[in-house]
C-alpha cells in the first residue's frame, strides 16, 4: 500500500510492478550466469533474455499455489517454451526476493541522497543570507546570549552532512546480493553464479548468508532513516517554536501566490506551522519503524518469515515518509519568512540583560572576585527582571561596579556585533 504522502519516484521504487521487474532481472541475470558457465545453451539464453512477466497470469497461479515465487516463475514460464526449465535453476525464493529488495534499498538510498543534497543547498543559501543576522539564543526556552540566525541553519547544515555520510555507508551495506541456495551453502548454486549476478546488477555478494540476507543490514537502513527524520524533526520543532505568536521570528510559507490558504475553520486570523508539524508527526512514524527493524534481526535458525510481513510495511513506508518530509523541509527552508526586525525586538525585550555575562567577565578582568562579580551582576539583573528596568542603566549606577570600571568601558560592552565576530570562522569550519 502506497501512503498518500508518497512522491512519484519513491512510489515507483516500492511499487509492485518494480518489485516484479526486479525479480525478473535477477532470474535473467542468474540464467545468464549459468549460460556463461556452459550449463544453459546459448540458444535457450537468447529466448530467456526476452522472457516476460504477466500479472494476470501471476494472480491466477498465486490463487492455486499461494506461493509468490512459484506463481512468478510459472507466469514467466508461460512466455517461454521448453527453455523455461532453466528459470530459477538452483535458486531458492529469497535468492531472488532478497537480492531484488537490496536493489530497491539501494535505489531508495540514491533518491534520498538527492533529497538531502537539495536540502543542503537550501540550507546553504539561507545560512549565507543570514550570516550576520543577529537574534537571541535561548536555553531552557529562556533568553541566553545573542547569536547569528545563520548559525542555526549552519548547525542543521552540518548535521545533514553527517546524515548524508551515514546514508552513504548504509547504502554500501544494503547493496548486497545473495544467490547461495536453500541455507547458504551454495550446494545447488556455486559462488560463481552469485558473483556474476551481483556484478550484472551492480551489487556486492554478501560475504556469508543463510537463507536470507541478514537483517542487521536492513535494520541499519531504517536506523539511518530514523536519524535523518529526527534531524528534520529537530529543525521543524525549532521553526514551530520561532513561529509562535509571542516570538514570531520566522514563519513557514503560508500558501502560494494566487491562493488564499486557510489556517483554521473558525479563526480567520490563523497561520499555523502545519507543515513543520507534519514533519514532526511523520518523523515519529519513521522512528517507530526502527524498533520493528531491530526486532527483525533475530530469526529462528537459518530463517523464518516473521520479518517478512513487517518489513513489507516498514521498508517502503519509512522510505516514502522520509522522502516526503525531506522535500517538505526543503520547501520550508527555501521559502520561510525571516523577520529580522522581530529578532531585534526580541533581543531588546529583556532591556539589556543579555549583556550580563560580558559585564561579569569585565569585572573579573578588572580585579573583582568572581563570586562578588556574579552577585553584583545578578542583583541588578533580578531588579531589571522584576521592575522592568533597563539593565544597562542599572549596572552603571551600581556602587560595586562603578568602583571597578568606568561607564565608557561598560558602554562598549553593549554591542550586538560582538557576538558575531567569530561567525566567519564557524562558517569556514563547516565549509561555507
Amino acid at each position: 500500500m502506497i501512503p498518500r504522502y508518497s512522491r512519484p519516484e519513491m512510489s515507483a521504487i516500492w511499487s509492485e510492478d518494480n518489485g516484479f521487474d526486479l525479480w525478473l532481472k535477477v532470474e535473467i541475470a542468474a540464467a545468464q550466469a549459468w549460460c556463461d558457465e556452459g550449463v544453459i545453451p546459448k540458444s535457450d539464453m537468447v529466448k530467456i533474455d526476452r522472457a516476460k512477466f504477466d500479472k494476470s497470469s501471476y494472480s491466477r497461479w498465486f490463487e492455486q499455489t499461494k506461493h509468490d515465487i512459484v506463481a512468478f516463475t510459472r507466469s514467466v514460464g508461460e512466455s517461454l517454451g521448453p527453455e523455461s526449465r532453466w528459470v530459477h535453476h538452483g535458486l531458492t525464493s529469497n535468492d531472488v526476493k532478497d537480492t531484488a529488495l537490496s536493489i530497491q534499498l539501494a535505489q531508495s538510498c540514491d533518491l534520498l541522497d538527492r533529497g538531502i543534497a537539495g536540502l543542503l543547498d537550501a540550507l546553504r543559501l539561507r545560512a549565507l543570507e543570514h550570516r550576520y543576522t543577529p537574534c537571541i539564543g535561548r536555553s531552557h526556552g529562556i533568553h541566553a546570549e545573542p547569536m547569528s540566525f545563520g548559525m542555526k541553519l549552519v548547525l542543521w547544515f552540518s548535521e545533514m552532512k553527517r546524515n548524508r555520510d551515514r546514508l552513504k555507508a548504509a547504502r554500501e551495506r544494503v547493496a548486497v546480493g545473495m544467490l547461495s541456495g536453500p541455507v547458504g551453502t551454495f550446494a545447488s548454486v556455486p559462488p560463481e553464479i552469485e558473483e556474476s549476478v551481483c556484478r550484472q546488477l551492480g551489487l556486492s555478494p554478501a560475504e556469508v548468508s543463510n537463507q536470507v540476507i541478514q537483517r542487521d543490514r536492513h535494520a541499519e537502513y531504517v536506523q539511518v532513516l530514523s536519524l535523518i527524520a529526527t534531524t528534520l524533526d529537530k529543525m521543524a520543532t525549532e521553526i514551530r517554536g520561532l513561529q509562535r505568536t509571542e516570538v514570531r521570528e520566522v514563519e513557514e510559507p503560508f500558501g502560494k501566490p494566487g491562493y488564499v490558504t486557510k489556517g483554521s475553520s473558525s479563526m480567520p486570523h490563523k497561520r499555523n506551522p502545519e507543515l513543520s508539524e507534519r514533519i514532526c508527526g511523520l518523523a515519529r512514524l519513521i522512528r517507530g519503524h526502527s524498533v520493528t527493524a531491530l526486532e527483525n534481526v533475530a530469526l529462528w535458525h537459518e530463517r523464518d518469515i516473521s520479518h517478512s510481513s513487517a518489513e513489507r510495511m516498514i521498508l517502503p513506508d519509512a522510505s516514502l515518509a522520509l522522502d516526503y518530509i525531506l522535500s517538505l523541509m526543503t520547501g520550508i527552508i527555501s521559502e520561510m519568512v525571516v523577520h529580522k526586525e522581530r529578532m531585534m525586538f526580541n533581543l531588546e525585550a529583556t532591556r539589556g540583560l543579555v549583556f550580563s555575562p560580558r559585564v561579569m567577565l569585565l569585572l573579573v578582568e578588572h580585579g573583582l572576585d568572581r563570586d562578588a562579580a556574579y552577585d553584583a551582576v545578578q542583583r541588578n539583573s533580578m531588579k531589571s527582571w522584576d521592575e522592568e528596568l533597563d539593565f544597562r542603566e542599572l549596572i552603571k549606577i551600581d556602587p560595586v561596579v562603578s568602583k571597578q570600571v568606568t561607564n565608557d568601558a561598560l558602554e562598549n560592552l553593549f554591542d550586538y556585533s560582538f557576538y558575531l565576530r567569530h561567525v566567519d570562522r564557524i562558517y569556514e569550519r563547516v565549509g561555507l
